[in-house]
C-alpha cells in the first residue's frame, strides 16, 4: 500500500512540476508578446497580461509540490546538527506537521475563495476568475501529498533523513599547508591542471 502511494505521489509531483514548467513558459512568452505589442507595434494587447499573470500564479503553486517533495524548504542546518541522528525523524515529523497545517489552510480557504469569485470574469477575457484562484487549492493539494510521501519515505528508511544536501565539491582546490600564515589555493593534479607534467 505504501509503495502504491509513493508511486502515485511520484507521478502527481512529476505532473505538477511539468505543469509548473509549462506555465512558466506561457507566462514568459506572453510577457514578451505584451512588451512587443505595447512598445514595438504601439497596439497593446488586452488579454496577454491577464493570462501571463494567471500562468505565473499556477507556476508558483504547482512548483511548490516538487520543492516540498525534495525537502528544499528553508531549513536551519544547525538544528539538524544539534539533534541526535536517531531523533531526526521527530524533527522531520514536526516540520511535516507544520507544512501540512499551512497546506490544509490553503486548500480550505483557497477553495472557499475560488467558489466565492466564480461569477467574476477575468478582465479582457470571458473566463471566470475562479480558474486563476484554483491554483491555490490544487497546488496545495499536490504539495500536501508530497509532504506526506516524503515523511513516509523517511520513516520507512527509503530516503535519508534531513535536508537535501547539495553535491559536494570535488577536492580540486586544496589549501597548501606549508605556509600557515598565508595559505594559497592550489589545484590538485589531474583536475583542470594546465601545467606541464614531468
Amino acid at each position: 500500500m505504501l509503495q502504491l502511494f509513493l508511486s502515485v505521489e511520484r507521478q502527481t509531483t512529476r505532473l505538477a512540476l511539468l505543469g509548473a514548467v509549462l506555465m512558466l513558459i506561457v507566462s514568459v512568452a506572453l510577457g514578451f508578446y505584451q512588451v512587443m505589442t505595447r512598445f514595438v507595434f504601439d497596439a497593446p494587447s488586452t488579454w496577454s497580461e491577464v493570462i501571463s499573470r494567471s500562468a505565473m500564479i499556477w507556476c508558483v503553486f504547482l512548483g511548490a509540490a516538487a520543492g516540498f517533495r525534495g525537502g528544499f524548504m528553508m531549513s536551519v542546518e544547525v538544528i539538524y546538527k544539534l539533534v541526535p541522528g536517531r531523533r531526526l525523524i521527530w524533527l522531520e515529523l514536526l516540520i511535516a506537521l507544520c507544512c501540512a497545517v499551512v497546506l490544509v489552510v490553503l486548500i480550505y480557504f483557497g477553495t472557499a475563495m475560488m467558489l466565492r469569485v466564480r461569477s467574476q470574469m477575468l478582465s479582457g477575457l470571458e473566463v471566470s476568475i475562479a480558474w486563476a484562484y484554483a491554483a491555490m487549492p490544487v497546488g496545495a493539494g499536490f504539495a500536501l501529498m508530497a509532504v506526506v510521501a516524503r515523511l513516509l519515505a523517511q520513516a520507512t528508511g527509503q530516503e535519508t533523513i534531513g535536508p537535501a544536501v547539495e553535491e559536494a565539491i570535488p577536492e580540486a582546490v586544496t589549501v597548501a599547508r606549508n605556509d600557515e600564515a598565508d595559505p594559497v589555493p592550489t589545484l590538485s593534479p589531474g583536475l583542470n591542471d594546465r601545467s606541464e607534467r614531468p
